[in-house]
């Protein structure tokens, strides 16, 4: 039941209003003044107030405005009871009253069909801003909610993020060297990479990229990573790319593993004969980088053709064999290197990356931090679209 105030004082209309609204079946109260009409609004809070203009002490506009100004009263629908800005040349005293804040006028006399038709619009629009009030609280509460959840599942990520950061390598010493970088984007990816010695004479080296972003994807990642670094494939000779490619595609299929795939390069170094023998599984090319005295930086792109692991169970890998000269590094690293979202719109580039890694190779200054920093400054955002990964390997 609707709550209605009435203030008036004249007894007579406060009666007279009080039983009509009454029969229409509404809750009345009433105030002889102002002053008790604000007191009785303030602990009432109606829905509706009916109020006249001319009173004595504290009239219509100044209980109107005071009503406005308390927030538990902002939605109550205020009808202005007056005999002014009925008539023409009147307006401005119309005008007063709708900026004091009432909603409505009613003229005096009253007629009391024309009240009750306002007392039920009026009642309308107070339902449909308490309505409107209270779907904006539920929201304010909903976002409140996701903000919460936002702040979880970020620190989720940074936690993932700093896991994945602790299983990767430390940087390799002695006659093959090593730098690594790995920078997280917002949402974190499924980049890993490992190099470590198989035995005294080869060195795996691998970089693998799981789809997708998310918890989910870095958990692959790790899995995948600690299967190779445990050398727990059966039956796989870990110095033949094809082969832990194919036993990598037997263990990881897609179907078994929430339809997510993965891009992996994997080399294996052999010392004594300087050799590279690598196969690779739908990811980005390795570069390999030689300075000549004739030409410069020879750039060699070291790619295949072949599928990523966990699309299809029966894909024959190959291995592709190299000759390693003296003073030879290799580059291997995720697409997130360098598709960049540039300030012009435009998508960077494995030519533009390749270009610049050749351009610090020939002045001897390719310090991974300072590539990134140069890659930085060409990113629009403020955070990456995806993980950065970048493994360099010289060859002494």
């Amino acid at each position: 039941m609707f709550k209605i105030l009435v203030i008036d004082d004249d007894p007579i209309v406060r009666t007279v209003l009080k039983k009509t609204l009454e029969n229409q079946g509404y809750d009345i109260s009433i105030a002889k003044n102002g002053e008790e009409g604000i007191t009785q609004a303030q602990l009432l809070r109606p829905a509706l107030i009916i109020c006249d203009w001319m009173m004595s002490q504290v009239d219509g506009l100044e209980v109107c405005r005071r009503i406005r100004t308390d927030p538990e009263l902002a939605t109550t629908f205020f009808i202005l009871l007056t005999a002014r800005g009925a008539a023409r040349g009147e307006e401005e005293d119309r005008v007063r009253g709708l900026d004091a804040g009432a909603d409505e006028f009613i003229s005096k006399p009253i007629e009391m069909n024309e009240l009750k038709a306002r007392v039920r619009a009026g009642l309308r629009l107070h339902q449909l801003n308490q309505d409107l009030q209270s779907q904006k609280e539920a929201l304010e509460t909903l976002n409140q909610d996701l903000q919460t959840q936002k702040q979880i599942l970020e620190a989720e990520l940074v936690e993932a993020a700093d896991y994945v950061r602790s299983l990767l390598p430390s940087p390799l010493v002695g006659a093959v060297t090593t730098e690594n970088l790995f920078i997280p984007s917002a949402q974190l990816g499924g980049d890993c990479f490992d190099h470590h010695w198989i035995d005294e004479d080869n060195l795996a080296i691998y970089l693998l990229d799981v789809s997708g972003h998310g918890v989910g994807s870095a958990l692959l990642s790790v899995s995948v990573l600690n299967v190779l670094r445990s050398q727990s494939l059966p039956n796989t000779n870990l110095c033949q790319p094809s082969e832990v490619l194919k036993a990598l595609n037997h263990a990881f299929q897609m179907t078994k593993h929430g339809d997510k795939y993965f891009t992996i390069w994997y080399g294996v170094y052999h010392r004594p004969k300087h050799q590279l023998i690598y196969a690779n599984a739908g990811h980005p090319p390795a570069l390999l980088l030689s300075k000549t005295s004739k030409t410069g930086i020879q750039v060699k792109q070291l790619n295949s053709l072949d599928l990523p692991i966990g699309f299809l169970p029966d894909v024959q890998f190959e291995d592709a064999v190299l000759e390693i000269e003296e003073n030879t590094t290799l580059y291997i690293f995720s697409d997130g290197v360098y598709e960049i979202n540039q300030s012009n719109g435009e998508i960077w580039g494995i030519d533009a990356f390749i270009d610049l890694l050749t351009k610090y190779s020939w002045e001897n200054t390719c310090n991974l931090n300072q590539l990134l920093a140069n890659i930085f400054t060409l990113n629009a955002q403020n955070n990456l679209d995806d993980d950065f990964s970048l493994v360099k390997v010289n060859f002494g």
